[in-house]
């Protein structure tokens, strides 16, 4: 079993260093915030007093950040304490460039490194059942998967430094762009006189179905693990979806890539963000929808 040092304790690392400690595995934990750090400690994390003392020592470090800035900043330190056979994972979702950037960092330090964003939301981090999308050598993938596997129902491995980032963003651009074409469905359906338990039950046995309407449908009492039926309280908030895409049109952009369906979507999650929808699962973009449909 290895030594981890885990850095960022919140709705997302909490209970993925928790499943950590549940595979064997010795996990020093740092947060910012006290709360997190209590809740990591009642689920057997060993908690550190700041950056140096959770990654001196340790095997393996794993980051899991709300941004580029706080990753960069972080590497900072990490690097200035780890030890040189420590392998870096960074499973926060930040831009390809800042990925890039933090993968050239540790290897000039000496370090092997990885981007591996994950996707499943909160209960996947509960259930230690996240897809880990992992960017960075073959070498250090490998050296990574007996530590990613206790979180995760699948670990794929996506190319060189930055992929990981890459394919999280594409994956939620899809994401983003279906929740609001399902939610479009039902409204349209609702005021023409369609029962949403007709159209669900068609379309999701034809070909509109997806995730979004057969996972996490935005219509209350159809599917089971939907936010829906508990007031659209976040499993992956609105407010991240929409960080999510501006990274993908931000990389569109870049590129030259012609996504204008991805613009559309960040327009129309950030109007339900500006409405104060941040904080509701991305599913309550079905709200915002209703309330803008004619009389």
């Amino acid at each position: 079993m290895a030594v981890i040092g885990f850095i960022g304790l919140g709705h997302m690392g909490g209970p993925m260093s928790a499943n950590l400690v549940k595979a064997g595995h010795t996990v020093r934990g740092y947060d910012l915030v006290p709360a997190a750090l209590e809740a990591a400690a009642a689920n057997g994390v060993t908690t550190a007093a700041s950056v140096a003392e959770t990654v001196t020592g340790a095997d393996a470090v794993i980051t899991m950040l709300p941004g580029g800035k706080h990753l960069l900043d972080c590497y900072d330190d990490v690097l200035a304490s780890a030890s040189p056979d420590t392998l870096l994972i960074d499973s926060s979702t930040v831009d390809v460039a800042d990925a890039r950037e933090a993968h050239r960092r540790a290897e000039a330090a000496g370090f092997g490194s990885l981007d591996a964003p994950v996707s499943g939301g909160t209960a996947g981090a509960e259930a230690g059942t996240l897809t880990f999308m992992v960017g960075g050598s073959e070498e250090a993938f490998h050296r990574a998967e007996p530590v990613l596997e206790p979180m995760a129902r699948k670990v794929i491995h996506c190319g060189g430094p930055g992929n990981g980032q890459v394919t999280k963003m594409c994956n939620n651009l899809i994401l983003g762009a279906s929740m609001i074409a399902v939610s479009e469905a039902f409204v349209l359906g609702e005021r023409l006189g369609v029962a949403n338990q007709a159209l669900y039950d068609v379309v999701s046995i034809s070909t509109g179905q997806c995730w979004s309407l057969t996972t996490n449908c935005p219509v209350p009492d159809l599917v089971e693990t939907s936010r829906a039926n508990h007031d659209y309280e976040p499993g992956f908030a609105a407010a991240l979806m929409l960080k999510d895409l501006k990274l993908a049109a931000s990389a569109a952009e870049q590129s030259g890539t012609d996504a204008a369906i991805g613009r559309l979507a960040t327009e129309l999650y950030q109007r339900f963000n500006d409405e104060g929808g941040g904080g509701y699962d991305f599913g309550a973009i079905i709200k915002s929808i209703r309330d803008r449909s004619g009389d």
